[in-house]
């Protein structure tokens, strides 16, 4: 007897989107890789108490065969994206899929006549689900897992997306650096002439007793920095406050700072260990018997191997001056103190040249690569 496949649609709701979020666990099994998202911090980001929703839409669909849910994807009406980039898309995001090209056909399906009755030109992704969130399907680098906040796929994603109709439209890169082989010494003769040069800037870290009175700050350079990459949508202040929120447990003071002239903040860098590592074992869920073994590291008295640089952006009056040289240098002091053996830096556009040239100055080598794709509706 033949297997009968349905795509059915999930509604936004407690129930709904858990039985969405339960469907990877189904498809990566103990792929050693794979890091599963704490799931109450991530249902966050389907409620309507994401500012997301103040000009977004979102649909979710699961794929059910023979009555049991074997795949998912979403559909994003970002509007603010649509207006900023003069654009006429649909991100697709949250894709997880078996290898079995009939069911990505499906869900792919569905995204495409969600945008055709929303008289939409495209699909975009993967978004999960924006550009200022996780994005981009894992393409090459699968032999490690992902840093924190990052994507991860098995390889035949590559196949079943392409096989769907959709196309490269562009690379996301992130590099590795081995802090043992990092030319520290280099770095900090750069950053101390660059203070002298620059008397009249300030670096400071920004800690949690001062983050919420420095998120105005935080803002301005963050929308002011990106405002001319590839697809950045400027965040509106409620979202970067809600994104605030989510990361301030678990910021390390000392990896970030915030560069200020007497007139205006600008520069800044957000660090933060790398807490895939011991999230891996709990799968997701903080009621774990393995919760004693984060624990630890939740309560700041170990930290993991690595951390991930996430944003490190200077406003362009104030770019060629060395002041990423100087919130590095100081970071990394941080992270030797902390035991960190490496730093990933991500997600860097791929023809975002002088930054790439930057961080491959620095010693840093590109180790995983991520692809966002589209297809013409």
């Amino acid at each position: 007897m033949s297997s009968v496949l349905e795509i059915v649609p999930v509604a936004r709701t407690g129930r709904g989107v858990s039985r969405f979020l339960a469907v990877p666990y189904g498809i990566y099994g103990n792929d050693p890789n794979w890091v599963a998202p704490l799931l109450f911090d991530l249902k966050k980001v389907f409620t309507d108490a994401n500012p997301l929703f103040g000009h977004a839409e979102m649909h979710l669909w699961v794929a059910r065969r023979d009555g049991a849910d074997v795949g998912r994807i979403a559909a994003i009406l970002d509007h603010q994206h649509n207006r900023v980039q003069k654009d006429s898309a649909v991100f697709f995001g949250f894709y997880e899929c078996p290898n079995d090209a009939a069911v990505s056909e499906a869900l792919f399906g569905a995204v495409l006549n969600w945008a055709r009755i929303k008289g939409l030109r495209r699909v975009l992704g993967p978004m999960n689900p924006t550009t200022n969130d996780e994005c981009g399907l894992l393409v090459d680098g699968f032999d490690s897992p992902p840093a924190f906040m990052m994507t991860y796929n098995p390889r035949y994603y590559v196949d079943l997306v392409a096989a769907a109709g959709f196309r490269k439209v562009k690379d996301l890169v992130a590099f590795y650096l081995d802090l043992a082989e990092a030319p520290l010494e280099r770095l900090g003769r750069i950053a101390e002439k660059t203070r002298k040069r620059n008397p009249e800037l300030t670096f400071r870290p920004i800690l949690r007793k001062t983050l919420t009175a420095d998120l105005t700050k935080v803002k301005e350079v963050y929308n002011a920095a990106w405002e001319d990459n590839w697809g950045f949508v400027p965040m509106t202040d409620a979202e970067i406050d809600f994104m605030a929120a989510r990361l301030k447990p678990l910021l390390a003071e000392g990896l970030v700072w915030l560069v200020e002239s007497p007139a205006e903040p600008v520069a800044f860098m957000l660090a933060i260990p790398d807490f895939n590592e011991p999230l891996k074992p709990l799968r997701g869920r903080l009621l774990s018997w393995q919760l004693p073994r984060f624990l630890p590291y939740a309560l700041g008295w170990r930290s993991p191997r690595q951390c991930r640089v996430i944003t490190l952006g200077v406003k362009e009056r104030y770019r060629t001056r060395g002041l990423e040289a100087v919130m590095l240098t100081e970071g990394f002091k941080v992270g030797f103190r902390l035991g960190f053996r490496g730093a990933e830096a991500s997600w860097v556009l791929e023809d975002n040249v002088a930054m790439c040239r930057m961080i491959s100055a620095f010693g840093a080598r590109i180790y995983k690569t991520y692809r966002l794709y589209e297809r013409e509706v």
